[in-house]
């Protein structure tokens, strides 16, 4: 993916080494958005940090870090990449739709983080909370989705990653066309029944669809796409996949246990997003039957 010399966000929050105390919430690697649903007030860490330093005092103040190129070239990576989301779906979202597209935060973060949906520590990997309609993100998780998950080394797999969550907060701003309820609410509604598994699959699908018609866009109009960055994302899909970690963890499948879908359903509803471009392909996955999803 094409990122030297190129615009980023100037909605990324960098609240990286700040430090936060507390138990975590786990929940999955991606898209543990249904899991962090109840909003619960968070204490921003900031406030803590010049406690005891008062006006009489002659604090020494610590000599700047040593900046890690690595961790800055990711942070820059991410920053071009939600620039590029906030492009594409502000654009489509009034040529497609005729509504407008309300910006996402995205939070930098390391080890732990509270957000408004309460705490989680890096080990559930980037996601989204619709209290606070920001992402987090731990810069640790480039080296986990190319090594542990064995996605592969592209840049553009940690692309679609981003891109994943972003299509949450899509769902936070579209619904079904003929109700006025978000794809998450719905979901949320649906927590403690028989298909509660069965509506996070296509909600994360969704994402991952979302994803896709963002790369298509993205491509088309900003011109980002290198070659095999398409095949990049396809791998970080499948390597997600509830199959493929199912049987890496615990050495079975347990289909009926899915909360993200299959490799198979991940990268085909990816691409199916990227080779239409359109949104209102999002519906879809609501529609049809459970069953079906294996074939978008």
């Amino acid at each position: 993916m094409r990122v030297e010399g190129r615009e980023e966000s100037t909605n990324v929050e960098d609240a990286r080494g700040a430090g936060m105390g507390g138990m975590a919430v786990g929940g999955g690697l991606i898209g543990i958005v249904v899991l962090l649903l109840a909003s619960i007030l968070g204490i921003n860490p900031k406030l803590l940090e010049n406690i005891g330093m008062s006006g009489g005092a002659d604090p020494k103040q610590k000599p700047p870090e040593k900046l890690d190129p690595v961790q800055e070239a990711r942070k820059t990576f991410t920053g071009v990449v939600l620039k590029d989301t906030e492009t594409v779906w502000t654009e489509q979202f009034q040529e497609q739709l005729g509504k407008t597209y309300k910006l996402p935060k995205l939070k930098l973060y390391t080890g732990a983080v509270q957000s408004a949906c309460g705490f989680a520590q890096a080990a559930v990997g980037p996601f989204y909370c619709p209290g606070d309609e920001k992402v987090y993100l731990d810069l640790s998780f480039f080296d986990e989705l190319a090594t542990t998950l064995k996605a592969g080394k592209g840049d553009f797999g940690m692309a679609y990653v981003i891109a994943h969550e972003i299509g949450h907060h899509i769902q936070t701003q579209l619904g079904p066309p003929d109700k006025r309820t978000p794809y998450i609410v719905l979901v949320n509604n649906a927590r403690g029944t028989a298909d509660e598994n069965k509506m996070q699959v296509r909600l994360e699908l969704q994402a991952d669809y979302l994803a896709g018609v963002w790369a298509h866009h993205a491509n088309k109009r900003l011109k980002v796409l290198e070659p095999g960055d398409d095949q990049e994302a396809v791998a970080a899909a499948m390597a997600v996949g509830d199959d493929v970690l199912q049987k890496r963890s615990r050495g079975y499948v347990q289909p009926e246990s899915f909360t993200h879908g299959s490799a198979k359903q991940r990268a085909a509803w990816f691409m199916k997003g990227f080779q239409t471009g359109r949104i209102d392909g999002m519906h879809d996955l609501f529609s049809r039957r459970y069953e079906d999803l294996d074939r978008p």
